[in-house]
């Protein structure tokens, strides 16, 4: 009876530290981001580019889970170089800026990513961060094929 007690007694000190063992899906995240991160990649919470005039879209709401990965690009030989994003709707991608092509690398990207862009230092892609090490090995593929393209 005594050590039933003393059990008790222990398992109700230890039960707040179980609060500090990460999650299964925390796990995954923590193994997705040190994947890309020795792949040359970096992880950053960034706002996901939205429509110039301002009204927010359909999938406005679904972005707030969603994370940037990016890949860093050699400096560029102009200044001043204009930031272009795209957005992955209903009916494939499409730029914000109307003049904008959409790249042709976009195209080989898994449905998890819902927007991508380009700016003076980096690529990248906006994503839920589902689908494991095989979706950011695709992703990765992807962005080195795509900073090739931008800086030759």
């Amino acid at each position: 009876m005594t050590y039933l007690l003393i059990f008790f007694v222990i398992a109700i000190a230890l039960a707040p530290l179980s609060h500090f063992v990460p999650s299964k899906r925390q796990r995954e995240i923590a193994r997705m981001r040190e994947y890309a991160a020795v792949h040359g990649m970096f992880v950053e919470f960034r706002r996901v580019p939205a429509r110039a005039h301002g009204q927010p879209g359909a999938r406005d709401a679904s972005f707030q889970d969603t994370i940037y990965y990016g890949r860093r690009l050699p400096p560029a030989r102009q200044k001043g170089e204009k930031a272009r994003a795209w957005v992955l709707e209903a009916a494939g991608w499409a730029a914000l800026d109307r003049g904008c092509a959409v790249p042709a690398a976009l195209l080989q990207l898994t449905p998890q990513v819902l927007a991508a862009s380009v700016d003076e230092g980096s690529c990248g892609v906006y994503w839920r961060e589902s689908g494991g090490v095989e979706a950011v090995e695709q992703i990765r593929r992807v962005l080195e094929s795509w900073a090739g393209q931008l800086r030759p």
